[in-house]
């Protein structure tokens, strides 16, 4: 019989977070999932309307940051393992607002390491710190190599020095406390309930407002896609088989440069939109590149697959599509969070429970 364990799983309201609890309420009914996440702009609990009836399911509203909630949270549900996804992601918001990544990505992470260390009493059997984190610590590639687990840290923007940060910390707490951990370090996400404010939710609501599509540079920066319910499946799999104190790089294989992206995502929006052919790449703009701007991500995924067997499911072009759908038959969904009304569903929902 399978064991249950309870599970918190922070941040997962947001884009990769829904995705992981959603994965993990389904595929593992024996594990009782608790999500804490704050509701900030990119946290939406619309993305999790289908299962939030579930009887393995349970959300709290809270930051991540306070201690006495956390605290409370790991006595009143007796948690065994976290999986924590909450964070400050974006690197335009963290080049104007450094100390709010900071805040919430290093302090929070502290955290939540320090309740589950208070908590568990040096007691690991059982349990298990799951930090997910990003490629972006390793800095910056050129054309060729890739980012492995041994590839030395080099961030270049608050937003990756401050992941970088809470990756040491967590790392910290294994080899000072002998608290069981595992990292994983992924590349760019894509696919439903993505936030517009990245490169490809951004493009798939300008295209279909017939707005400038802006782009960096030239657009030549490269980087690796992974469709997000991989990323979910990945996680399910590091969490159930990963070693501890280890940390696994999770990628698609899927190398683009920003440019190239935007004109294949163009032509998909032209035929799904019945518009004319070079339509939608009529609406290019170049802009000033961003400060700090990352050339190349690459991740080498072997470990993953030779330890845990896992791989990508999707080839991009298919993910995209895939992705270009979920929006267009979710224009609801796109309306209600670049308006903010989607702000309203947690007060509707649970405003009485």
């Amino acid at each position: 019989m399978a064991s249950t364990k309870r599970i918190l799983i922070t941040g997962g309201a947001g884009f990769i977070g829904s995705h992981v609890v959603r994965y993990f309420v389904n595929a593992a009914p024996h594990y009782q999932i608790i999500n804490l996440d704050a509701l900030t702009y990119a946290g939406n609990l619309e993305n999790l309307k289908d299962i939030q009836d579930k009887p393995n399911y349970t959300f709290v509203k809270g930051d991540i940051c306070d201690a006495a909630l956390v605290n409370a949270i790991f006595q009143e549900h007796a948690i065994d393992a976290v999986i924590h996804l909450a964070a400050e992601s974006h690197v335009d918001r963290s080049i104007s607002n450094p100390l709010a990544f900071v805040q919430t990505n290093v302090m929070g992470t502290a955290t939540l390491l320090n309740a589950a260390r208070s908590a568990w009493h040096g007691n690991y059997d059982g349990k298990l710190f799951y930090h997910v984190s990003t490629d972006e610590v390793y800095g910056s590639l050129g054309e060729t190599g890739f980012f492995y687990e041994t590839t030395a840290y080099d961030p270049r923007s608050p937003y990756s020095a401050s992941k970088a940060a809470s990756d040491h910390l967590v790392m910290a707490f294994y080899h000072t406390y002998h608290m069981p951990v595992v990292i994983s370090n992924c590349s760019n996400n894509y696919g439903p309930n993505h936030f517009p404010e990245k490169l490809i939710p951004l493009s798939i609501n300008n295209i279909i407002q017939n707005k400038p599509l802006p782009i960096y540079g030239k657009g030549e920066n490269v980087r690796d896609w992974l469709y997000v319910i991989d990323h979910a499946s990945a996680i399910f799999t590091i969490f159930e088989k990963g070693r501890i104190g280890e940390t696994y790089n999770i990628g698609g294989h899927n190398e683009w440069k920003n440019i190239d992206l935007i004109h294949l995502l163009c032509k998909i929006m032209d035929k799904k939109l019945n518009r004319e052919a070079g339509s939608s790449e009529k609406l290019i703009t170049y802009v000033t590149d961003r400060a700090g701007h990352d050339l190349r991500y690459a991740i080498d995924a072997t470990k993953l697959k030779d330890e845990l067997g896992w791989m990508p499911s999707l080839q991009f072009e298919e993910g995209l599509e895939k992705t270009v759908d979920w929006y267009l038959e979710n224009q609801e969904w796109l309306n209600h969070v670049t308006s903010g009304s989607y702000a309203s569903y947690y007060e509707t929902q649970y405003h009485n429970r």
